[in-house]
């Protein structure tokens, strides 16, 4: 919710699981979020993050690090890592 300054004004801003897309719960404890900073070519931080958020089921089931490696590469932070497999 936003107030006549179009400021956030919420508690709790739900958060959506970046592996499987689905809502995670404000009582999910297991649950994790990794921001990722954007560097240049001299190594220095240029401000812009990309954030994930893996729920804590991602992470029970053991596949948060299968997950984080699929993103990255779809961002471009990562080459030859992860490849689909029937």
């Amino acid at each position: 919710m936003e107030n006549e300054g179009h400021d956030i004004v919420d508690l709790y801003i739900p958060r959506k699981c970046s592996a499987t897309n689905r809502l995670i719960a404000a009582k999910d404890h297991a649950s994790v979020q990794i921001n990722i900073a954007d560097v240049n070519e001299e190594g220095i931080i240029t401000g812009s993050v990309n954030t994930y958020a893996i729920s804590g089921m991602v992470r029970a089931r053991g596949e948060s690090d299968d997950s984080i490696n699929r993103l990255a590469t779809q961002d471009g932070y990562l080459r030859n890592v992860w490849k689909y497999q029937r």
